[in-house]
């Protein structure tokens, strides 16, 4: 990269170690950190919905958990992104390189996303306008959107009120999402393209499924 660098500020007229390849890096278990689906469940029903921030953070948790959005997708989410077109109802994702994604809505998320949306009165506003909004210190929601810091602040203040491990992160509920629909049968292939993956072995990062069964496995050494 040094030499490469060199060549482009023409220092030098050739890369002289254009053939050289470093080893290859493969990585077949991800490193995100996972939620138990009863960890999950337990996050969810922690949060207070007696307030419009409770109803928002609880539908980005929502959104993430059940449709395997990334933080980034789900920040630049406007109004008319949750959109139903006449049989059921759907979230367009704006996933990276500028990717469009549409993914049906869990029945949970509907139920969250309709109640965040009634107590917000978000239906009445143009459907270019911000999805998930910032509240101000009386706790109500601005007209300006969330960002990912935000989101990943919220995130971890809603995981240490519930007792959750601190490594919780806005990825882990990618992951969870995808590992709890592997473990109930779900297949690699469709995994792959609820969360918008250019190949399965990405998707293959985020599933969790065989670490129970290897531990099973090695508990079977009874010395």
């Amino acid at each position: 990269m040094l030499f490469d660098w060199l060549v482009v500020s023409q220092v030098i007229p050739v890369n002289p170690a254009a053939a050289v390849r470093g080893p290859k890096y493969v990585v077949k278990r991800g490193k995100t950190p996972v939620l138990s689906p009863e960890q999950a469940r337990k996050l969810l029903d922690s949060i207070k919905t007696d307030n419009i921030v409770g109803l928002r953070d609880r539908a980005i948790i929502g959104v993430m958990v059940y449709s395997f959005a990334r933080v980034s997708a789900v920040v630049k989410m406007k109004i008319g992104d949750y959109f139903d077109d006449g049989r059921r109802a759907w979230f367009r994702l704006h996933e990276k390189g500028s990717k469009r994604h549409e993914v049906p809505v869990h029945h949970n998320a509907l139920e969250y996303m309709d109640a965040y949306l009634e107590a917000a009165k978000l239906k009445e506003h143009d459907a270019k306008e911000p999805l998930f909004r910032t509240a101000n210190r009386k706790r109500q929601l601005t007209d300006w959107p969330m960002d990912r810091v935000e989101v990943f602040l919220m995130i971890k203040r809603r995981a240490r009120a519930a007792g959750l491990p601190p490594s919780t992160c806005c990825h882990t509920f990618r992951a969870t999402g995808i590992t709890a629909y592997l473990s109930n049968g779900g297949t690699l292939e469709n995994a792959q393209a609820i969360a918008a993956h250019e190949s399965p072995r990405t998707t293959k990062l985020y599933d969790r499924t065989k670490n129970e069964i290897t531990l099973d496995e090695v508990e079977q050494i009874r010395i």
